[in-house]
């Protein structure tokens, strides 16, 4: 069944805002002079648009996790508990090299939501909306295009970089919406934490982060899972579900944020069970390494209370740090099953695409790093799950080289609708058809370098002038730097690099 674009299922209007570069756009702008059914299909055949009754369009669960490094069983890390994404992953395509775009979650968020790249700071998207305040054109968002494709947008937790979609002092301003437009409802049960700003930073029972060297930088206390802020932000999701699920009339697209890893590694102490007796995996290349490199003194660790001790020179307390990390990545697990569960409930699964996105790495010792920020593999490397209501080799995991701006595209043509003409993503339907399918590279950045990952080589360049090139192929990894041999090499990947990216990031700063 095809409906007119006029049709309630559809939001009208807003035209012009955008600059209307989308095909969608110039179909708005056409309708308004376009009321009956017969005028309004034979204009979207000129402007090439088919849209399709709401019921033939499956729905979209995307579950963000913050600071969550592909440290999975589903991804070769054995001594992890992590049942639930687990099994998700026997039902997707698993993609084992997917690469964000900023080791930091707004610039991060930034390219996934919008999939395009963008700014490199934590304020990408709240540039973005500044943007948009001044009455200035920016591509569309994600959920904005999916809600004018008619879909009912939800988000819950942290899926841009402030939790709850608000900005202000304690990122709760109702006037200040960090992406407009985007969302029909976006919440955050704050709870204890008072606030959504409480809650990002929040320890057991309500705690709230003022002073950050007054507060430990991990803990584990007794209690369920509501004692710290995912177990409010999931109650809250399970809710939505049961509501998206009961609308006969339209698609959902819920965006679940869930929190933890990110520090302080605050979880529930049932979750650190697993890993009171476990054998660690020694660390990997635990030395600073020498030269120019975009290696940081892990300012964002350290400024919390570690009792003295440093990780570093401390291999006791290394450890430590390591299995509070875990126990929160069995917590955040917890929280992916309770929402998986609540879908297989509802019985919408059956018509859900589902994406489960880390929204960076993050080092746990590696080049004697606790922390992101870095473009360095760990840093830049994160899980990305993409189960379809029903996909060839379910289970099978593809080893193409694909970026965080990919998923905007590949959601699009996995729920039928267009993609936006502006993205610098491209689908992954491909690969979802077929793991053995072949991918591109991939392109990220800081303020102050940029990075580009293919099959064999990371080459980074920083502003500068210094460039770091360094061999996958070879044991030796990310601690040998190879560019004063390799010039060619080099030459052949900053070339490819200096296409794709001034135009686009660096002017965006």
């Amino acid at each position: 069944m095809w409906k007119p674009i006029c049709a309630p299922a559809f939001a009208l209007g807003e035209f012009g805002r955008r600059g209307g570069s989308s095909v969608l756009g110039q179909g708005k702008m056409m309708m308004r002079f376009a009321c009956s059914p017969a005028i309004a299909l034979g204009l979207l055949c000129l402007v090439g648009i088919r849209v399709q009754s709401a019921d033939s369009h499956p729905n979209v669960l995307l579950i963000c996790v913050d600071d969550l490094r592909p440290e999975l069983k589903c991804f070769g890390a054995e001594y992890i508990h992590s049942p639930n994404i687990d099994e998700l992953a026997r039902s997707s395509r698993l993609f084992g090299r997917h690469y964000v775009q900023a080791p930091t979650c707004g610039a991060s968020r930034y390219a996934m939501l919008t999939g395009c790249y963008g700014g490199a700071s934590n304020e990408a998207i709240a540039d973005r909306a500044k943007t948009i305040a001044v009455g200035d054109s920016v591509p569309d968002s994600m959920p904005e295009w999916f809600r004018q494709h008619g879909y009912t947008t939800v988000s819950v937790g942290k899926v841009s970089h402030y939790p709850g979609g608000r900005m202000g002092p304690d990122w709760d301003d109702d006037a200040k919406l960090e992406m407009p437009d985007s969302w029909d409802r976006h919440l955050l049960p704050a709870g204890p934490w008072q606030h959504p700003r409480g809650s990002m930073h929040g320890l057991a029972h309500g705690e709230i982060r003022n002073d950050p060297g007054a507060m430990d930088v991990m803990q584990s206390v007794d209690g369920d899972d509501s004692i710290y802020p995912d177990g409010l932000i999931v109650d809250e999701s399970l809710r939505q579900l049961d509501q998206l699920a009961s609308d006969n009339e339209k698609p959902f697209f819920l965006a679940v944020g869930i929190i933890r890893p990110h520090l302080p590694f605050g979880a529930p102490a049932k979750y650190m069970l697993p890993y009171e007796d476990v054998e660690l995996p020694t660390i990997p290349h635990p030395m600073k390494p020498s030269g120019t490199t975009t290696w940081h003194g892990s300012g964002e660790f350290m400024r919390y209370n570690r009792w003295g001790r440093d990780p570093n020179t401390d291999p006791e307390f290394a450890d430590e740090v390591r299995r509070h990390y875990a126990a929160c990545v069995t917590y955040a697990d917890a929280s992916v099953g309770r929402v998986l569960s609540k879908l297989r409930e509802t019985g919408a699964d059956a018509n859900t695409v589902v994406v489960l996105w880390g929204d960076h790495g993050w080092h746990l010792g590696e080049h004697a790093i606790w922390g992101k920020h870095a473009l360095f593999e760990e840093s830049l490397r994160s899980p990305l799950l993409v189960r379809l209501p029903s996909m060839p080799d379910p289970g099978k995991t593809a080893d193409a080289i694909i970026e965080s701006v990919d998923i905007f595209p590949t959601l699009c043509d996995a729920s039928g609708i267009p993609s936006p003409n502006n993205l610098d993503g491209s689908s992954l339907m491909s690969i979802l058809d077929d793991p053995a399918s072949a991918g591109d590279y991939a392109i990220s950045y800081t303020k102050k370098a940029r990075t580009l990952r293919d099959n064999q080589y990371r080459l980074t360049v920083h502003d500068n002038g210094a460039e770091e090139l360094y061999d996958h192929s070879t044991d030796e990894a990310e601690t040998l730097n190879l560019a004063s041999q390799r010039a060619d090499v080099v030459k052949e990947m900053r070339k490819r690099l200096d296409d794709r990216l001034p135009r686009k990031v660096r002017s965006r700063r």
